[in-house]
């Protein structure tokens, strides 16, 4: 496409790409926005090396080789922040340069925000159905290892207290935290022994994995060798709220009241509801937050919604095909409260949002913010802001979004 603009002389069109979700996932009440910061990375370092040029030679031309050495993102973009809701249709990101420049971020701007979001999606129902206890991201097992520094981050956003990812520790500043595998109690002649070596090492604040051999000989051992101030037994199979039910019994009988049980194995959203009633007090989640439980990616597309006309105008365009129909035009999007300040819905329109209030006490809250300008990024901020973020626009739902039925979006998308 490049190739054949600059040949046509259309590359330099100044024109504006969209990225959007036409739906939800499947049965899901929201999406969350993440990986916002990552991308302002990714186009800041976005380059054509001598060795990238190399390989492309034979696949475009000399002068698109040119082109591409000198390349450098001078345009604008705006979106939703990092840890923001969204629903169908809401214009996460807006991009605006020249055809050239914008048409060659497509992919790399989609791979970060439909992994990020799906992750951060799913974190987020988890951080929800935990019910304000914590839960930890375990996955880095179970996905590339590039994709599990950078879950560990979405899921930091959406509300996750750690990570046991050091890479993630390291990059981004996520606390972190862990507990011994099975192998280091195999490791040793007896389960005592592994307790004991650890203990000495780590102190008695450490959590122990109990569930190698018996449990409840595990937890007495435990409590024997650290006392009454161990910090946590962890579980990893068998039916988890009644092992943590007979283990809180077994711990307070021994004089261990507030040694806490986590529990970790497989679990996703509905199995973290399930144990609500259970003594649990946190939750280790490893193999379904890194897949997006259900939901690996968000649909996200990035599409041309308008270009530069003949006397220099933006002029709006669009697909027409069938189910696969957008909107052209740059757009605003607001989210409408009501005044109490819940959430109402999603409404997006083309140009200037109107200068008028919503009718009956209600307000519309801006959710565009400026992210690049003239090529500098000027929404670079702390992950822990995009957190607080999260919070806050998540509180500000309805509370059908606590549900973890499926259902539609827990607010409708109003077009203007």
């Amino acid at each position: 496409m490049l190739q054949a603009a600059l040949a046509g002389g259309t590359a330099g069109r100044r024109s504006v790409f969209e990225l959007f979700p036409r739906r939800l996932p499947e049965g899901r009440r929201y999406g969350v926005v993440a990986g916002v910061g990552r991308a302002l990375e990714a186009i800041a370092s976005f380059r054509f090396t001598q060795p990238v040029l190399a390989a492309l030679e034979g696949v475009v031309d000399g002068p698109t080789l040119a082109w591409l050495a000198d390349y450098r993102f001078t345009g604008d973009a705006w979106g939703y922040p990092e840890g923001e809701v969204y629903f169908p249709h809401s214009p996460l990101l807006t991009v605006e340069s020249s055809f050239a420049e914008a048409v060659l971020l497509e992919t790399v701007l989609l791979s970060i925000y439909n992994h990020d979001s799906a992750i951060a999606s799913a974190a987020s129902r988890m951080t929800l159905a935990a019910g304000g206890r914590p839960c930890i991201e375990m996955g880095s097992r179970r996905t590339h290892e590039a994709a599990a520094v950078a879950a560990a981050r979405a899921a930091y956003v959406a509300g996750f207290e750690a990570t046991s990812n050091l890479a993630a520790r390291a990059q981004y500043g996520i606390p972190s935290t862990g507990t011994s595998a099975h192998s280091f109690t195999l490791l040793h002649d007896t389960e005592a022994d592994a307790f004991r070596a650890q203990v000495d090492s780590l102190g008695a604040a450490t959590t122990l994995l109990v569930d190698t051999y018996d449990i409840a000989e595990a937890v007495r051992l435990g409590v024997s060798v650290a006392g009454p101030e161990l910090g946590a037994v962890r579980i990893d199979s068998g039916d988890l709220a009644v092992l943590a039910r007979d283990v809180r019994e077994q711990l307070d009988a021994l004089g261990a009241r507030d040694t806490r049980i986590i529990v970790t194995s497989d679990l996703d959203e509905y199995a973290i509801a399930a144990l609500a009633v259970a003594p649990v007090d946190g939750y280790g989640v490893g193999t379904q937050l890194v897949t997006g439980s259900g939901a690996p990616t968000c649909g996200f597309v990035y599409k041309l919604v308008a270009r530069e006309g003949d006397s220099g105008e933006l002029v709006p365009v669009a697909k027409r095909s069938v189910d696969k129909v957008s909107m052209g035009g740059r757009k605003y999007a607001l989210r409408r409260r009501s005044p109490d300040g819940v959430a109402e819905a999603e409404v997006i329109g083309v140009g200037a949002p109107p200068d008028d209030a919503p009718p009956d006490g209600r307000d519309d809250r801006p959710l565009l913010v400026p992210l690049v300008r003239d090529g500098e990024i000027v929404g670079r901020e702390p992950l822990t802001a995009a957190r607080d973020r999260h919070a806050a626009a998540v509180a500000e739902l309805p509370i059908a979004v606590q549900s973890m039925m499926r259902g539609e979006p827990v607010i409708p998308t109003l077009f203007a």
